[in-house]
């Protein structure tokens, strides 16, 4: 009889390596099944998220034995990145579903079941790099700290075996002499289904990415410290409506955003944001009315909320009143091939189509997340 009924194991797995597989295979041994959580879940592909959830089953599927993967279960999870709580809550939540779908009890709860959740050791680095978890970037075991309804099982890491590395080497042009290498680092199956995904449009317009933030922090490589960047994102709501503008060009290209960009050096934050509003949206609201409108602000510094560099933004809600007018007029411009109002409930159904971070900044003011 083994020890655990379950056992928790939560990673970005981008891609799934040896690394991961020795993990998840040391939990098969203490438990009779492994609940495996993928973070980012539905976050927009970028280079360094590139796996949907559905992606990285396969290739935890594929990297296991039929018996194995019978007692495994891939389930996606959020980041939440400016909220610790709901994240944890929805942690809890999954792990419930997931029990009481496998025991066809409705009725099955966590406090039944002899539960674990397994992770690297204290003062280690995690497997899989940093792991977005609400408000905090943890990139070492202390988010195992974070359960402490769950016993603790640190599994033994393999050496010098990183998901960032193999990224790179997927990515780069002029890395690719390593990617051969990377063969030794990943399941047989799994980097057979990685070249096959190489071969596909979905790569190319990653890689487009990829080399283009590649170029953007080579332009700043040479000063004396890493930059920081001030932006602004305007969260403009009118009558259960957002307004979202398409990115015209890297990175996230044709990913929706919020209105917004970078603080030029002679200007304050708030006619900053006003601005760019103006810029990407022609929106026809005179600037004093916008001014007159907002109700909020907050800044949004997560350090790794931006592939290109440290970027911190200032968000500012703008409410504007309901008129006999209807929704205002908008179009893309500048830096945006498109602007639009969505309702409300349909932004919530789309996490996967927006840029970096605008989807929390937005629930964030909404009170939703």
């Amino acid at each position: 009889m083994r020890e655990f009924d379950y056992l928790i194991f939560i990673g970005r797995f981008q891609p799934f390596h040896n690394g991961h597989l020795w993990t998840l295979q040391h939990a098969l041994q203490r438990a009779d099944k492994v609940i495996v959580l993928c973070g980012s879940a539905r976050q927009a592909r970028n280079p360094m998220h590139p796996f949907t959830v559905e992606d990285r089953e396969q290739m935890i599927r594929l990297a296991l034995s039929e018996a194995e993967q019978s007692r495994v279960f891939v389930v996606g999870i959020s980041d939440r990145m400016y909220n610790d709580q709901q994240w944890l809550t929805e942690v809890q939540n999954l792990v419930d579903r997931v029990i009481a779908v496998d025991n066809s009890d409705v009725g099955s709860r966590q406090a039944q079941f002899r539960i674990g959740i397994v992770g690297p050791p204290r003062g280690a680095r995690h497997a899989d790099g940093a792991l977005a978890i609400g408000g905090a970037r943890r990139g070492n075991a202390e988010y195992l700290e974070l359960f402490p309804q769950w016993s603790r099982i640190e599994a033994p890491e393999l050496p010098d075996v990183h998901a960032s590395r193999i990224r790179h080497a997927f990515f780069d042009p002029d890395r690719d002499g390593d990617w051969p290498a990377c063969a030794a680092l990943l399941p047989a199956p799994v980097f057979d289904w990685l070249l096959a995904f190489r071969a596909g449009a979905i790569f190319a317009k990653l890689q487009d990415e990829y080399l283009f933030v590649k170029r953007y922090r080579q332009s700043w490589a040479a000063a004396p410290y890493p930059p920081t960047f001030v932006t602004v994102d305007a969260v403009v709501i009118h009558s259960g409506h957002v307004l979202l503008v398409r990115r015209r060009s890297q990175p996230g290209k044709g990913l929706w955003s919020l209105p917004g960009g970078f603080v030029n050096p002679d200007e304050r934050i708030r006619d900053a944001v006003i601005r760019e509003l103006k810029e990407e949206t022609r929106l026809k609201v005179p600037a004093p009315v916008l001014a007159g409108s907002m109700r909020a602000s907050r800044v949004f510094d997560h350090p790794q909320r931006s592939l290109r560099g440290r970027t911190i933004t200032h968000a500012f809600l703008i409410e504007l009143a309901p008129t006999s007018d209807g929704l205002p007029k908008v179009r893309g411009d500048d830096d945006a091939d498109r602007a639009k109002w969505v309702p409300l409930f349909e932004f919530n159904r789309m996490e996967e189509q927006l840029f970096e971070d605008h989807f929390y900044i937005v629930n964030w003011f909404l009170g939703q997340v």
